[in-house]
């Protein structure tokens, strides 16, 4: 039944948009209000103005810290969305077999994600760790490495262990993804005399572009809301080079009680990943192309 009531569809968003204006909205503007003071959280609040924000970029570790996100995302990128893109495949190519493939391949995101900060420590650990002590016994002593104590293989062992988590979440999209393809469109490419790797390139992967685009854009976007990994694993060390910013946030909050300084820090990070959503979402408007009706 069609109400005549023009504010009808006002009031059923009404409580979505309250909930959201609550949760998001208010918490974002008094966060942009408190970045223009100086406040410990016991002080008196003093009106700074855009101190904060030009002492940001002044800030070399906070500049490394970016630098550090932007690596890390570049690593994920290949470690899980890549993976688990050829992974999806790996498990399309197995016919109806595939429930143990997917669960398997599922298993760490489910993890939670402390423990598995700690289980892969143990993994990394220079003394009694399973890559050094498999390394030692097959003699190749000269590989053995402080993984997580060394700048140049702290970072990329950190996101080792988060391809290791996620690849499975994408893979899971990715299959799901795959399963809608028309089975006559593979069967016409099979007939051509094409392989399974060769369809799953040059036919399949192009039908779930949309779908690829998606998964690219939570990784990135993914990969500044990353924390406990990092803050479990390493704590930004060693000499900041796993420091990102979500662990430099809250060492300036909650270390050195600089509150204002951190709203600060919040605001241009949220700046950060809404310019580079935005930027995604014009370069796909350009680059086009016609999805694939299933």
């Amino acid at each position: 039944m069609k109400s005549d009531r023009v504010w009808t569809p006002y009031l059923l968003v009404a409580p979505a948009v309250l909930v959201f204006a609550f949760v998001v909205l208010l918490p974002a503007l008094l966060n942009t209000g408190l970045s223009f003071v100086d406040w410990s959280g016991t002080n008196q609040m003093v009106f700074v103005g855009i101190d904060n924000f030009t002492r940001a970029f002044r800030d070399d570790i906070y500049l490394t810290a970016y630098r550090n996100t932007f690596g890390y995302i570049a690593l994920t990128l290949i470690l899980e969305v890549a993976v688990g893109l050829v992974m999806a495949g790996v498990v399309t190519m197995q016919g109806r077999r595939t429930a143990f493939y997917r669960i398997a391949f599922f298993v760490p995101v489910m993890l939670p994600m402390v423990v598995i900060a700690v289980l892969w420590s143990f993994v990394y650990s220079d003394d009694i760790g399973l890559i050094n002590t498999a390394l030692r016994s097959t003699g190749f002593d000269a590989l053995a490495l402080v993984w997580l104590g060394n700048p140049a293989t702290a970072l990329i062992a950190i996101s080792v262990v988060s391809g290791w988590i996620y690849a499975g979440f994408y893979m899971a999209i990715f299959f799901a993804a795959l399963q809608r393809i028309p089975t006559h469109i593979v069967e016409a490419a099979t007939l051509d005399g094409a392989s399974q790797w060769r369809i799953f390139f040059s036919v399949k992967v192009p039908m779930i572009r949309p779908m690829i685009e998606i998964a690219v854009l939570l990784c990135v976007t993914g990969a500044f809301q990353s924390f406990d990994l990092f803050y479990v694993m390493t704590n930004g060390g060693p000499d900041h080079a796993t420091e990102i910013v979500t662990t430099y946030l809250v060492e300036v909050v909650f270390r050195f009680n600089n509150l204002g300084y951190g709203a600060a820090l919040a605001t241009i990070m949220t700046i950060v990943v809404l310019a580079l959503g935005l930027i995604f979402a014009r370069i796909r408007s350009k680059v086009g192309g016609v999805d694939v009706e299933y």
